[in-house]
């Protein structure tokens, strides 16, 4: 097995020995990386890495550099995005802070170099050539095809949403100050060479983004130079910068980011508030008032702590016994965000309905499972007075690749509502390969049709 990278807190300054790739690996084949299954393709895009390896000894924890001596590899990865793309890219309405940025690193400041509007290519060229800027494009998986088909299997495969940026930086030049970020990092060097020095994180796992001051960072425990098809892996947290060695060519890298606010902490904070919620519908000690005048206290009193304990324990002691979805807001979100599934044609085509009608006696299965999430949640349809719980499946589908990653910009949740009867009939088509209609758990064959068709109806089930 190749020596992996060291970790970025032991203090090791020599760097990690590579791991290389067996030379014309994947030179037989149009592309080298695995799109059969969200699990092949990241096995594949870590290769020679496992997947169990990795996630027991680098996710989470420290660095890991792969560097490969593979000529189709290095192409395709060329091809991902080039510098010369940009000119065509620039004819499609891009703006400044938007889609572009324009930046390099003075003196450990980032000096933002965008003009006003719409990005004009010569006027990029002119900075990038004579004010030695960094060329920052957001999402280009909005534009390039094959980073759609990368990020939507990335996506299936961590649950989680995935964005990206594309760094093109003069020869003798660097973008942006020493710095950590909030989400876990891939980067893919697609052009030329780039120069990377990590450093200990400060704050491991960090929830924010933030720069470090020069002065602080002591000396690097990584440094290292990415070519053409290589791959580096670090953990949110991990203080990281980088540069174009002088008298080379200009690079190109894709930071591919993922699992922002998908901690523990992110998630038991979306879940209590559906425990408490239940728990005050049946135990009237949670409808119980709280004493007197304790918000006008400074400090909670001690019986005010244990109470507050004790209701902590028994929301502990539901969710053992529980078996309903407990995510709502996070598993929407993610839905409702993230990219459709990638196509090659017409998107519509996959929002009709096709094939054979679902019938009592039909056997179905599920279609675009990794795209769909189903949750248990109050009505959203429903009065505040109400609040009746309903079954909810959201899907991408029907999301747009244009607005991916893109803030503040409206986003339509997709799906369908059922009543809370209806759960453990989804759980039945949710966890079969196939499973006949009529034997769905609802109390009438119309109910079991019904479902099938409303599934079917949303291009989410098909007839075997």
């Amino acid at each position: 097995m190749p020596k992996k990278a060291e970790p970025a807190g032991t203090g090791q300054e020599e760097g990690p020995a590579p791991c290389k790739r067996p030379k014309g690996e994947a030179a037989g084949g149009p592309c080298p990386l695995n799109f059969d299954s969200p699990g092949a393709f990241f096995e594949s895009l870590i290769s020679p890495i496992k997947t169990e390896t990795f996630f027991k000894e680098f996710w989470e924890q420290k660095p890991l550099l792969i560097q490969r001596e593979d000529p189709a590899l290095a192409a395709y990865y060329q091809s991902l995005f080039r510098l010369s793309d940009l000119k065509g890219l620039c004819g499609r309405g891009l703006s400044y802070g938007r889609d572009v940025n324009v930046c390099r690193c003075v003196h450990g400041r980032k000096k933002v170099l965008n003009k006003e509007g719409k990005v004009h290519f010569l006027q990029l060229r002119r900075d990038f050539d004579q004010k030695r800027a960094t060329i920052q494009f957001h999402q280009p998986q909005r534009f390039k095809d094959e980073l759609w088909r990368i990020q939507e299997k990335l996506e299936c495969y961590f649950g989680s949403l995935v964005g990206s940026n594309v760094y093109i930086t003069p020869a003798g030049s660097q973008g942006l100050p020493p710095h950590y970020d909030d989400v876990e990092v891939f980067i893919l060097q697609l052009e030329g060479q780039k120069h990377w020095r990590l450093y200990p994180p400060t704050v491991p796992l960090a929830r924010a983004y933030s720069l470090e001051a020069e002065h602080r960072l002591g000396r690097p425990v990584l440094e290292f130079t990415l070519k053409a098809g290589d791959l580096l892996y670090f953990p949110r947290g991990t203080i990281h910068q980088a540069d174009t060695p002088p008298g080379l060519a200009h690079s190109t890298h894709l930071t591919i980011s993922t699992y922002q606010s998908s901690s523990w902490g992110d998630f038991l904070l979306d879940t209590i508030s559906g425990l408490v919620f239940d728990a005050a519908e049946e135990d009237v000690e949670f409808r119980a008032g709280i004493p007197r005048q304790l918000l006008l206290q400074v400090e909670a009193t001690a019986d005010a702590r244990r109470r507050l304990s004790g209701f902590l324990r028994a929301l502990a002691d539901r969710l053992e016994g529980t078996h309903q979805p407990l995510s709502s807001d996070m598993k929407k979100d993610f839905a409702m965000s993230r990219l459709p599934p990638f196509h090659g044609g017409d998107g519509a085509a996959l929002c009709t309905p096709g094939g054979q009608l679902p019938r009592l006696d039909s056997v179905v299965r599920l279609c675009h499972k990794d795209h769909m999430v189903l949750t248990v949640m109050p009505d959203q349809g429903g009065s505040d007075e109400t609040q009746e719980k309903m079954v909810y499946i959201y899907h991408s589908l029907q999301n747009r690749r244009e607005t991916h990653m893109m803030g503040n910009e409206e986003t339509e949740a997709h799906g369908l509502r059922f009543p809370l009867s209806h759960v453990d009939a989804l759980k039945q088509i949710w966890n079969s390969s196939a499973i006949a209609v009529k034997d769905l758990k609802l109390a009438t064959d119309e109910e079991k049709e019904s479902l099938a068709l409303s599934l079917w109806t949303e291009c989410l089930l098909q007839v075997v």
